[in-house]
C-alpha cells in the first residue's frame, strides 16, 4: 500500500500489516541522518507517509548565518535563534492587553504564496497536510504566555478579540491552501504543560474551542482530514476534540499522558499519531530499547488501525545517531503478524 492508501486506512481504523510512520527533525538530527543515508532529501529517502507544507513565514529553524542574532516574524514577534532548535519568542508585540491599532499581516501577501505551488507538487505519493497556522500558541507568542494566562481573567475581551483575528487569518490561509488540493490540514497549537493543561478545561472551552471548531468545520467542509498538534497533557479535552470531529491527534507524548489509556478509551474515535518516547527512550535508551518500544507501540496502538507511528516530539540533538537509525529502520521494517 502507498502512503496515499495506508494513511486513509489508518484513519478508517482498518488494521493493516504495515503501520504508517512519520518523522520530524531539528537540524542536528536531520544532518546526522542525511550523512548516514547519503541523501539530501530525507523525506523521500525515508519514505515518510506524511508530508507537511504551507505558506512562507518565519523559518522554523534559523540559517547558520543567523545563529546568535534574532529574527522578527511576520507578526512582529522577535525570536531568539539557535543551532539546536527553533529558538524562543523573546519579544512580544502587545505590552498590554489591547490591540491598539495593531495591523495584522496580510494572509494573501504574494510573498507568502510564492513557494507553495512547488511545495504542494513535491512527494505526490505521500499524504499531504497543509499547515494553516496556530491559534492559542500564536496568541501567546504575541502577548507572552504568562501575561496571556492572566488576561483570561482580567482582560477576557482582549483575548477573545485576539483569537478571533487569528482565527480569521488562519481561515484565509486555509482557503488559499485549498487551491492546491491537499489531503488534509495541520494545526499546531500546544495546550498542555507536562502534567496539566495550560489553562482550566473550562477556559479552554470558553476561549479556544469555539475558534478551533471554526477551523475544523471549514476544513471538513472542504473534504479535508484534520490533524492537531498539541504537546503535553491534553487528556481532559480529548472528548472535546472528538466532539469537534478531529481526525488525528499529535504527538501523544508518553511522558505527559497515558498513550495506552488513550487508545483504549478513544481509539475508536480518533487516530493517534506519535507515542514514541523522546524524553526517555530515544534520548537515553539503547538502540535495542528503541526497537522494542517501536515494536510495542506499533503492535498495541496499531491494533484495529487508528495509529500513525511517530516520536512524541520533533527529534532533537540529544538523540544519538544509533538511536535515530534504530527508530527509522524498525519503523520501516515493522509488519503486523
Amino acid at each position: 500500500m502507498t502512503a496515499r492508501e495506508l494513511v486513509p486506512a489508518a484513519l478508517r481504523h482498518e488494521e493493516t500489516e504495515r503501520i504508517p510512520y512519520n518523522f520530524m527533525f531539528t537540524p542536528p538530527a536531520e544532518s546526522a541522518l542525511r550523512k548516514h543515508y547519503g541523501t539530501g532529501d530525507l523525506q523521500a529517502s525515508l519514505n515518510c507517509h506524511l508530508y507537511l507544507y504551507g505558506p512562507a513565514g518565519k523559518p522554523l529553524y534559523a540559517s547558520p548565518e543567523e545563529f546568535g542574532a534574532s529574527i522578527t516574524d511576520e507578526f512582529g514577534v522577535v525570536w531568539s535563534t539557535s543551532d539546536l532548535d527553533r529558538g524562543s519568542p523573546i519579544g512580544p508585540v502587545f505590552p498590554r492587553p489591547a490591540l491598539d491599532g495593531y495591523e495584522f499581516p496580510d494572509p494573501w501577501a504574494p510573498a507568502r504564496w510564492e513557494p507553495v505551488e512547488a511545495a504542494a507538487r513535491k512527494y505526490p505519493d505521500q499524504f499531504r497536510l497543509a499547515v494553516i497556522g496556530d491559534l492559542w500558541e500564536r496568541a501567546h507568542f504575541m502577548r507572552g504566555l504568562d501575561k496571556l494566562l492572566v488576561d483570561l481573567y482580567w482582560a477576557p475581551a482582549f483575548v477573545h478579540e485576539l483569537l478571533d483575528r487569528l482565527c480569521e487569518y488562519n481561515l484565509q490561509t486555509l482557503a488559499g491552501l485549498a487551491r492546491y488540493q491537499p489531503d488534509g490540514v495541520f494545526i499546531s497549537d500546544d495546550y498542555g504543560f507536562q502534567n496539566q493543561l495550560m489553562m482550566s478545561p473550562r477556559d479552554w472551552r470558553t476561549f479556544v474551542k469555539p475558534r478551533l471548531k471554526r477551523m475544523l468545520d471549514a476544513a471538513r467542509d472542504l473534504g479535508l482530514v484534520t490533524m492537531l498538534h498539541s504537546c503535553g497533557h491534553v487528556t481532559p479535552i480529548v472528548p472535546d476534540l472528538i466532539e469537534l470531529g478531529l481526525d488525528i491527534l499529535h504527538p501523544v507524548q508518553p511522558e505527559a499522558l497515558d498513550v495506552f489509556a488513550l487508545k483504549r478509551e478513544f481509539g475508536k474515535d480518533l487516530t493517534l499519531c506519535g507515542g514514541i518516547s523522546t524524553q526517555q527512550t530515544l534520548s537515553h535508551g539503547t538502540p535495542a530499547e528503541v526497537t522494542a518500544e517501536v515494536v510495542r507501540k506499533a503492535a498495541v496502538l496499531g491494533s484495529g488501525g487508528g495509529y500513525i507511528l511517530e516520536p512524541g516530539i520533533t527529534l532533537q540533538a540529544d538523540v544519538s545517531l544509533e538511536n535515530l537509525v534504530a527508530l527509522v529502520e524498525t519503523s520501516r521494517a515493522y509488519r503486523r503478524r
